[in-house]
């Protein structure tokens, strides 16, 4: 071939190169390229604040950065992990070990992305730009913080890395506080720079959310939960406090707690909201409530006169027993002195389906509606047959099991003069009706008899409050094991504040406490008034 044909051969190449590439195939060989240079980055929306009735924020957002590998644009250069100081330096501020970052890279050789750090504060990712490792960028994203810290953990919960909620608010409500993210597609050079924004798509922001939860109220019941299970050194301690009238959760803390702004406290024990997870009998505190029922019934009334004899009571070839001698006592008594004599008598002397109408008409048996996940209804009886000793011990609160919060739900009622008003936690939940349950009138009738408890004589006289009317019941329950009970004890308080018009339910639950006192009204009846 002579070198003109073949430089007309190489000609023609060159034109059906060119023809290909313009004319037959562009869309591929721009889809291609694209490839290597077009990048789409999630642009993160912003979670919504949660904040108490009071506007006080207790979980917020804040800027953060995630550092990650582009492995393909690291090695494109045979030298690319040559400078150790920079890459070790890198690995010292991610807090990982250099051989175990760089073999995780280079078993990705060909991968676009891996992450090697998330929620990267903002002066760290500052040190790593200033580092200039080719391959390693940056990408925003944010992280949440709870200015309240262990107070308010149990109730607002977690996020996991990803920014979804976990625990508590933050997983109950986790569509409503989350939005949608945006994206950004760019495109950059060889060298990882960004030299086009190509197109963006707005992303929408989380709604805020503000809770019927005082923050004032629960740091003061915090701090006093805490310390009661401190001078105890009981398993763990709860407090439930809520608004009378509207069915608000003013407060709800449990300890031990924990940090949740710190994952190395992220500890199952310490996680768990014991006040909706932890059923549990609850004793004498249930014995307003058989008072009322009689009064309810017509079994009895506030001139009815029970004998409790020597204070033992054979059912059978069981026996029920009081703690000290009360004798011929009318309902207020029986009440004050907390009879488990007076209050069986009662018990077997009305129809069962009212006592048990009574416990499922103020909640028990059923979730509050709060909707915070891992809630129990607790453990209702649903007996087709009952002896008459189940019925008695019925009456001072054991044979079922219920949570702290269903407990103050209770009181909350009985405080309403018998209207059960639906729970909530959030603040601007409408169509909550109050629907009457029990008598308006027996209910203030059991009512004064509470602020009895409380006087001179009365089992809760370390509930007293001088100079402020306070009513109260403690209860003492045995916990339940495999075998029957156990030598371990649960302390319990629920009380009601001013009794006069009750504005507030609050009930304290102590657990496992150790020593010579474990009676409620020596465990948990100080802290109703701390």
């Amino acid at each position: 071939m002579t070198v003109l044909g073949f430089a007309f051969l190489l000609l023609a190449a060159l034109v059906a190169r060119v023809a290909y590439i313009q004319i037959i195939e562009p869309d591929t060989l721009i889809k291609q390229s694209d490839m290597r240079s077009v990048r789409v980055h999630n642009v993160p929306s912003a979670r919504g604040i949660v904040s108490d009735r009071n506007g006080e924020q207790i979980a917020i957002s804040v800027p953060v950065q995630a550092v990650y590998a582009d492995p393909k644009t690291i090695f494109e250069k045979g030298d690319a992990l040559t400078d150790v100081k920079r890459w070790q330096a890198l690995a010292q501020v991610l807090q990982l070990e250099p051989e175990e970052m760089i073999s995780r890279i280079e078993r990705n050789k060909t991968r676009r992305f891996i992450y090697l750090a998330r929620q990267v504060s903002p002066a760290m990712a500052k040190y790593i730009k200033e580092l200039k490792l080719k391959g390693i960028g940056m990408s925003s994203e944010s992280r949440r913080y709870y200015p309240a810290g262990e107070i308010s953990a149990h109730i607002v919960g977690i996020t996991g890395i990803d920014g979804h909620g976990q625990e508590g608010i933050e997983k109950s409500f986790d569509k409503w506080l989350s939005g949608s993210d945006g994206s950004r597609k760019i495109r950059k050079d060889r060298d990882g720079r960004v030299v086009e924004n190509i197109s963006s798509t707005q992303g929408q922001q989380g709604k805020s959310l503000q809770l019927t939860i005082d923050q004032r109220i629960q740091a003061i019941a915090y701090r006093a939960i805490k310390q009661a299970v401190a001078d105890h050194r009981a398993t763990s301690g709860t407090v439930v406090v809520l608004d009378v009238e509207t069915g608000g959760v003013l407060a709800m803390v449990n300890a031990p707690s924990y940090n949740p702004n710190s994952r190395e406290q992220l500890q199952s024990f310490r996680m768990r909201n014991r006040a909706i997870t932890d059923p549990l009998e609850p004793g004498s505190t249930v014995k307003p409530f058989v008072v009322l029922t009689a009064l309810e019934t017509g079994t009895a009334d506030e001139e009815t006169i029970i004998d409790t004899g020597n204070g033992i009571f054979r059912i059978g070839g069981s026996r029920v027993r009081d703690t000290s001698l009360v004798g011929k006592a009318d309902l207020k008594t029986i009440l004050k002195k907390s009879s488990n004599v007076g209050v069986a008598k009662l018990a077997l002397g009305m129809p069962l389906d009212a006592l048990l109408g009574t416990y499922s008409s103020i909640g028990f048996g059923s979730t509050s509606g709060i909707n915070l996940v891992g809630e129990t209804p607790g453990l209702f009886p649903n007996r087709r047959r009952w002896s008459d000793f189940e019925i008695a011990t019925l009456a001072f609160g054991y044979g079922m099991a219920i949570t702290p919060l269903q407990l103050a739900h209770a009181y909350a009622t009985l405080g309403n003069y018998g209207k059960f008003m639906p729970l909530h936690i959030v603040k601007s939940q409408k169509g909550l009706e109050a629907k009457q349950v029990l008598s308006k009138h027996n209910s203030a009738e059991v009512l004064e008899m509470l602020e009895a408890v409380t006087q001179p004589g009365g089992s809760a006289i370390r509930a007293r409050v001088p100079g402020y009317r306070v009513g109260a019941k403690t209860g003492t329950s045995r916990k339940a094991n495999a075998g029957g009970y156990s030598d371990e004890y649960v302390s319990l308080t629920a009380g009601l504040a001013p009794i006069s018009h009750p504005r507030i339910a609050m009930v304290v639950v102590v657990n496992e406490p150790q020593g010579d006192e474990y009676y409620g009204g020596a465990v948990a009846a100080p802290v109703l008034v701390r």
